[in-house]
């Protein structure tokens, strides 16, 4: 049976907030800082270099990557940690692409992040064997994945609207055409039920500072589906990818384990908050999450939409196609944002008019959705975004 939502006990909650940022940047969790402390002071201070064995360090990146594994329906094993998520697309994308070396198009969509596709872009231009990045709409999606498609990239949680897409239908579609199927899991993991080995997708990767609480920076995963890790070509052939780095062999061989996506030395004092962060969710099932999680979404629309009919409603209206994010339009989006910030409601901006808010029900409850809403009714009602001083545009929306 799982644990009770929400648990603010967990979380170091700033007084007067209404956070609704999670989709964005995570809560800093109880017990994170007083672990990076003890790795700093105690760890690197006191055990120096000696850490990397009596402190678990090598480990660590397994260690993380196995528990992330249980919460995306993955076995252990099948997921790496370390590097940056965009860093993850790049070497899911190049092994994809090596698989299906007669193909030449990645299908993503025109919703993806920009990252995602910024990434595919550079590695076009550098393979420079005439790859062709297709991004038609998320909608027609489905009708897009052709037998001439390579690899189908997708982010399953649209960043600026929340609208999900169908994972299982999806991946069977790209399979069906002979494509390699790699899911973005930067808006899903911590955030909706997830089930990769169900799933049968080759590639999955994502980010750990959002929903997960890792923290700004925080060491993103790569997951490989189990039966082909002795196929995959990593493109990175960093050390710690290496089957044995400290054999300083002259050539590079991959570690016979998901672990060949590692590349470069792990980030030890994000990789161990991280850890810490990643106990909140003990005893949590995802599928009360899930519930939790849109029944917060459905009174929040309920409440802006009667109380700020100046705004439309960006995502989904059915909360299945959905995730854990409502999404607003507004002509000054922005303004009005800062407005409820400056008033404690904390979400973001995304443009050209995208106002957005996450739910995450491990630290919200219904009081903080029906306040939040109170406030936007004041800011929109009486016009409050109107100031200057909430016209500035900051260098981070």
């Amino acid at each position: 049976m799982g644990v009770t939502l929400p648990r603010k006990a967990l979380f170091d909650i700033p007084e007067g907030v209404i956070y609704l940022d999670g989709n964005s940047l995570g809560v800093l969790p109880r017990g994170a800082a007083a672990r990076v402390t003890e790795v700093i002071s105690q760890e690197w201070g006191q055990q120096l270099i000696r850490a990397w064995n009596t402190a678990g360090w090598m480990a660590l990146p397994q260690v993380v990557g196995d528990r992330l594994a249980a919460m995306l329906g993955a076995p252990a094993g099948s997921v790496a940690t370390g590097d940056t998520l965009s860093i993850k697309v790049y070497q899911a994308l190049a092994a994809a692409l090596k698989m299906r070396p007669e193909r030449r198009v990645i299908l993503s969509d025109a919703g993806n992040f920009p990252s995602d596709l910024y990434m595919a872009e550079g590695l076009i231009g550098t393979i420079d064997k005439g790859y062709e990045l297709r991004t038609p709409a998320p909608e027609a999606v489905m009708g897009a994945i052709t037998e001439d498609v390579a690899a189908v990239m997708l982010t399953q949680v649209d960043y600026r609207s929340g609208r999900m897409h169908d994972m299982a239908a999806i991946t069977a579609r790209a399979h069906e055409a002979g494509a390699v199927m790699i899911w973005d899991l930067a808006h899903s993991a911590g955030a909706v039920p997830v089930d990769l080995a169900g799933s049968n997708a080759e590639f999955a990767i994502g980010c750990t500072y959002k929903y997960l609480n890792g923290g700004p920076g925080a060491p993103a995963f790569i997951y490989v589906r189990p039966d082909l890790v002795d196929a995959v070509q990593p493109a990175l052939s960093g050390w710690l990818g290496h089957d044995a780095p400290f054999a300083m062999e002259r050539h590079y061989r991959p570690a016979m384990s998901t672990e060949r996506m590692r590349v470069g030395t792990p980030p030890i004092l994000q990789l161990a908050v991280l850890e810490e962060a990643l106990k909140v969710w003990d005893g949590v099932d995802m599928a009360d999450l899930r519930e939790a999680s849109v029944r917060l979404s459905e009174l929040f629309i309920a409440e802006v939409e009667a109380r700020c009919p100046q705004l439309r409603l960006a995502s989904p209206r059915e909360s299945r196609m959905r995730g854990s994010q409502v999404s607003f339009a507004f002509e000054h989006g922005y303004a009005a944002m800062q407005a409820l910030i400056a008033r404690g409601v904390i979400g973001d901006f995304r443009a050209p008019d995208i106002m957005r808010f996450g739910f995450t029900p491990l630290y919200l409850d219904e009081a903080d959705v029906i306040s939040a809403a109170e406030v936007m009714e004041e800011v929109i009602g009486q016009g409050v975004y109107l100031d200057p001083k909430y016209q500035v545009k900051s260098r981070v929306t």
